[in-house]
């Protein structure tokens, strides 16, 4: 359990966001939040339908509200992180997400944290880069095939850049 701070990271009181584990408890908030926040309850990625609300994950609460939630699977010596969202921006929610789910990968003996994102989500993208993740792999035309699986998957971006590309980027957790 970690204890953020509105100014997290700049000497003040760690004492406005709680971060802890998914408990079952947590299951039909967790699944609302990612129908709310990924148009369904799944996710497809790499031509995998996933169901993130079965999965392992952090939350990241304001009080009793939660304003984060990350879900991630291992699988052997890797953890993939499959979903994230933060509410608030810029208050530390999506980073202390990630130090969380690294923590635990390392823990569990997972040598490399890894993600699958899309091409139009620059944002993410500079995010993801800025904590050390690297840019492993493009599947250029791996979006036309997932929305088979998933039609909710939209053809532009809300910045108007056109969804098309899988992009993996990953953490090597040996370093």
């Amino acid at each position: 359990m970690t204890v953020l701070g509105r100014n997290w990271g700049r000497d003040q009181p760690l004492n406005d966001f709680l971060v802890r584990p998914i408990q079952a408890t947590d299951r039909d908030w967790v699944e609302s939040f990612i129908k709310s926040h990924w148009g369904s309850g799944i996710v497809v990625a790499r031509g995998r339908v996933i169901r993130p609300g079965e999965l392992d994950g952090f939350a990241v609460f304001k009080g009793k509200r939660p304003v984060g939630l990350l879900t991630f699977r291992t699988d052997g010596s890797e953890c993939e992180i499959v979903t994230i969202d933060s509410i608030l921006e810029r208050k530390g929610i999506g980073t202390s997400l990630i130090d969380a789910v690294r923590k635990k990968a390392k823990a569990k003996g997972c040598k490399r944290l890894w993600l699958i994102t899309t091409n139009d989500n620059l944002s993410a993208l500079g995010f993801y880069q800025k904590k050390g993740f690297r840019l492993v792999a493009v599947y250029p035309d791996a979006i036309e095939p997932s929305r088979k699986l998933k039609p909710q998957i939209a053809m532009k971006a809300a910045n108007g850049i056109p969804i098309r590309d899988e992009l993996e980027l990953e953490l090597d957790l040996t370093e």
